[in-house]
């Protein structure tokens, strides 16, 4: 009887152990993948600034000539 004890503790512990691997392997994978997803957003809301202060110094600078030119004539 106690050698059956012993196995099922065996089986139960092995078990366990195998759980706890793979909850630690979801977790480390649902990190990287917000990782990833935060990085991608940065960059896109990076990129998106840098295009909307380009047209916004291209405007800056087409109103600036502008006066200047009208104020030359």
């Amino acid at each position: 009887m106690s050698v059956l004890v012993v196995a099922a503790a065996v089986i139960v512990k092995v078990v366990v152990e195998e759980v706890v691997v793979v909850i630690i392997i979801i977790i480390i994978i649902i990190i990287i993948i917000i990782v990833i997803v935060v990085v991608v957003v940065v960059v896109v809301v990076v990129a998106v600034a840098m295009v909307v202060v380009i047209v916004v110094v291209r405007e800056v600078l087409v109103l600036i000539l502008t006066v200047v030119v009208v104020t030359l004539r």
